[in-house]
């Protein structure tokens, strides 16, 4: 049992934490990322970068092409090329089937165990109860060496898949050594001794050995000394600094970023701060800076936006986030807070124009519970209370509420024409949402 909790604690489920959406976080880990997972041979527009609020500094897959990143490994790392180190190695598992290929380890494992559980349960019935238990527990032991075994061998493989696509992308290796620098010294913080640590008790290999065989590999590639593009990394910094004053204590975030500094990160964390502590008007003042250096940019006016309709101000909120979602083309996350805001506002000229913008929002992303309901407010509000229900169905079977998803679906088809595509598409939710029903009843 205790072999199966191990390996069950380390597939870890990215539902069981908190997925962070940004529209910027987004578009700058698809944009550091992509050169890499072009080296990879994977098309760029199928792997999928998601960032979890953890302030664990690490990352990892969980199946697919989806690439986990926590929100602790960018507010630890020093610039975009230390992630873009990351992220190779997380491809790295992606490329190798490593997930598809757990099953391997703990199939071995498994019948390790298993085979001491039967040579044990017999010794014990033949009257060797000591024998039994030291064959128990040596069968136990054997069976965690050698699944350790196998994932650190994973992880030796996706650190030197990882360096060859950094070197075929043309990106300097450094960050994937300073990275695993830093990983070293958070593993020596974490144990009382770090000459007493047992590398053969660990799923990874020792950070300081990988870091020397990263050096080794990478130092001598032409790219070593090639820095990251300015435009990036300040893109990287700017994002750092806004994840910090989301995430953190506000207070932390105001001594880190105080009033001194005057740099736009500095002013971007400190707005994400004021706003988490209550504080609208000090939030507004930083965002107002940040404007009055970049007019347009489409994130500090998404952020504005944000403030003032989350204050109270959905009126005032309308003017920055229509210019965000211009400037954005779109964007899906962007759209639906315009949405949000037009609802809001309570006027009902405004409920056809939130109609189309989060009509659009959710056709781009349909992975957005909120967009869709704000689409179903939108709807209700307009008498359209089958389309209502279809949107609330989308956002229970987002949700894993199958119960709920298709009382809305089946809604939904006794007022919409049959053969529509809306009508197809809650015959599928009601479909889909049975069969989750019965597979749980099962269960």
């Amino acid at each position: 049992m205790a072999l199966l909790l191990s390996m069950a604690l380390l597939a870890r489920p990215a539902m069981a934490q908190s997925i962070l959406r940004d529209a910027e976080t987004e578009s700058l880990l698809n944009d550091i990322a992509r050169p890499i997972v072009a080296a990879a041979g994977l098309e760029p527009n199928n792997v999928q970068m998601v960032l979890i609020q953890d302030k664990e500094i690490n990352a990892f897959v969980a199946g697919g092409q989806i690439v986990y990143i926590h929100s602790g490994l960018i507010t630890a790392a020093d610039n975009a090329n230390e992630v873009q180190g990351v992220i190779a190695h997380e491809v790295g598992h992606i490329t190798g089937g490593h997930i598809v290929r757990f099953s391997e380890g703990a199939r071995a494992a498994t019948g390790i165990s298993i085979l001491s559980l039967l040579l044990g349960v017999a010794a014990i019935a033949a009257g060797g109860g000591e024998a039994g238990m030291g064959i128990l527990s040596a069968g136990q032991q054997a069976a965690m060496s050698n699944f350790l075994a196998f994932t650190r061998t994973q992880e030796s493989s996706a650190d030197a898949a990882g360096a060859s696509f950094m070197k075929k992308a043309g990106i300097s290796g450094k960050g994937s050594v300073s990275f695993f620098q830093k990983l070293r010294k958070e593993e020596f913080r974490l144990s009382s001794s770090y000459a007493d640590v047992d590398p053969y008790a660990r799923t990874h290999p020792m950070s300081a050995d990988r870091a020397a065989v990263m050096e080794a590999e990478l130092k001598t590639d032409p790219a070593w000394n090639k820095p990251t593009d300015p435009a990036l990394e300040a893109r990287f910094q700017r994002v750092k600094a806004k994840l910090a004053g989301f995430v953190q204590d506000p207070k932390v975030t105001l001594i880190k970023y105080p009033e001194s500094d005057q740099s736009i990160p500095a002013c971007y964390a400190r707005a994400y701060a004021w706003h988490r502590a209550a504080y609208p008007d000090k939030a507004v003042a930083e965002v107002d800076k940040l404007i009055a250096a970049q007019p347009h940019d489409p994130y500090f006016l998404e952020l504005k936006g944000q403030v003032l309709l989350e204050s109270g101000q959905p009126k005032a909120a309308i003017a920055p986030l229509r210019e965000a979602v211009e400037r954005t083309r779109s964007t899906p996350l962007i759209a639906t807070l315009l949405g949000h805001a037009l609802i809001a506002s309570e006027d009902p000229a405004n409920l056809a124009e939130a109609r189309t913008v989060l009509r659009n929002a959710v056709a781009r992303d349909n992975e957005n519970p909120f967009a869709w309901y704000q689409l179903g407010i939108v709807y209700s509000q307009e008498g359209d209370i089958a389309r209502a229900a279809l949107a609330t169905a989308e956002r229970y079977a987002m949700t894993g509420q199958p119960q709920l998803a298709l009382g809305n679906a089946e809604t939904a088809m006794r007022g919409i024409p049959q053969g529509t595509p809306d009508y197809v598409r809650a015959e599928d939710i009601a479909l889909t949402s049975r069969q989750a029903i019965a597979d749980r009843k099962r269960r």
